[in-house]
């Protein structure tokens, strides 16, 4: 029987909403069949925080690992998907996990940002203590279906800088209110830009 496949990454448009100042994703058409070119070629101008992506820890860390230093078995491998209750622009705490965590990998639904083309700064984020406390529970990877692991307002980082203090990887943009909760393996690989603080990936959740 085929395995069901949920891809949890937003559509890059220009509708894509990216966070406020960075550089929305836009396409430059250098050739064009339509024009009689011999064939199409575009380019891509846009953040490396675009949609699905993963943070580096150079992100918040200064001379921390940049994007390409990531191993690639952090982001395959088995993973859980947690529905959470939250407000929103709260923070989600300890107390949000009412089951115990069963994989290296943990996706949180806040249902806090709905729609990737509408930037809604209300979103939930995560408390500091939280990624502490996944981190000793053999956590590699958190991510989250809002634009940061971080309140909007937020201005030092507590969240990120707690997860570069833990090495967890941290996958933000994600579209998850279609994944019923529970177990899958997660296949979310950033490119290799050399010296970059972040990468767009292509996320996906198979059923185990």
């Amino acid at each position: 029987m085929r395995k069901m496949l949920y891809d949890i990454s937003p559509l890059i448009t220009p509708d894509l909403k990216v966070w406020p100042g960075d550089t929305p994703p836009s396409r430059e058409v250098l050739l064009d069949m339509k024009k009689g070119d011999s064939l199409n070629l575009s380019t891509l101008h846009a953040t490396v925080h675009l949609g699905a992506h993963v943070d580096a820890l150079s992100h918040c860390g200064i001379d921390a690992p940049s994007i390409e230093c990531w191993p690639p078995e952090r982001f395959v491998g088995p993973c859980e998907v947690v529905r959470i209750s939250v407000d929103r622009a709260c923070l989600v705490g300890l107390e949000a996990l009412t089951e115990p965590v069963r994989a290296e990998r943990i996706l949180l639904v806040t249902n806090s940002f709905p729609d990737p083309t509408r930037f809604n700064e209300d979103f939930a984020a995560l408390a500091p203590d939280l990624i502490e406390h996944l981190a000793e529970l053999g956590v590699k990877l958190v991510g989250i279906d809002t634009p940061s692991v971080d309140l909007f307002a937020s201005s030092d980082l507590e969240t990120h800088r707690a997860c570069l203090r833990c090495d967890m990887a941290i996958l933000e943009g994600l579209v998850l209110k279609h994944v019923p909760p529970g177990a899958y393996e997660l296949i979310a690989l950033p490119l290799r830009l050399v010296g970059f603080d972040a990468s767009p990936v292509r996320a996906v959740l198979r059923e185990l």
